[in-house]
């Protein structure tokens, strides 16, 4: 069973809401990212989604944008962000991390060496903005046999169609 299913398990019976904070790894520096990820979850982080930055962030807004910027100053690649959840894992083991970013540098390393390198550094699940459900049925299956959980946006206006699809 995955930390993410385990986590909203134990918030469902305890009543609880989330708390997921963002950061995008290395912003401002690279060694800032790991004891920020344990920070987050001394002050209460139940998930942290970590940001891949990446060169073109166009479904970002102006924050995400400049920390993107300021990472990629630093060369941080997702081998880098995966190194990162890595070091994050060898003091924390239940503490679920998704990885947020765009489909490009997966595609990239390609598919099965991102799911096999990502289950392997301890990464629980991945939200790509860029990719929709309706493109990634040859990519969950992927994801799926490394026990990493596929994740997408829903919109205010989606239906109730869309959202049911998704889930």
């Amino acid at each position: 069973m995955s930390r993410i299913k385990n986590c909203f398990d134990d918030l469902r019976a305890r009543k609880r809401q989330a708390l997921i904070p963002y950061i995008t790894a290395g912003d401002p520096r690279p060694d800032v990212t790991v004891p920020l990820m344990h920070a987050m979850v001394k002050a209460g982080a139940n998930i942290i989604e970590v940001g891949v930055p990446f060169s073109d962030p166009m479904a970002d807004g102006p924050v995400v944008q400049a920390a993107c910027e300021r990472a990629l100053k630093h060369h941080v690649s997702l081998r880098q962000v995966l190194d990162m959840v890595r070091e994050f894992r060898s003091r924390d083991d239940n503490t679920p991390v998704v990885l947020m970013g765009y489909l490009n540098p997966i595609e990239a390393m390609g598919y099965t060496e991102f799911a096999r390198a990502a289950h392997a550094a301890g990464v629980d699940g991945v939200l790509t903005v860029d990719m929709p459900p309706e493109e990634a049925r040859d990519v969950v299956p992927i994801f799926r046999a490394e026990q990493l959980d596929p994740i997408f946006l829903l919109a205010p206006t989606s239906s109730d169609e869309r959202i049911a699809s998704i889930c």
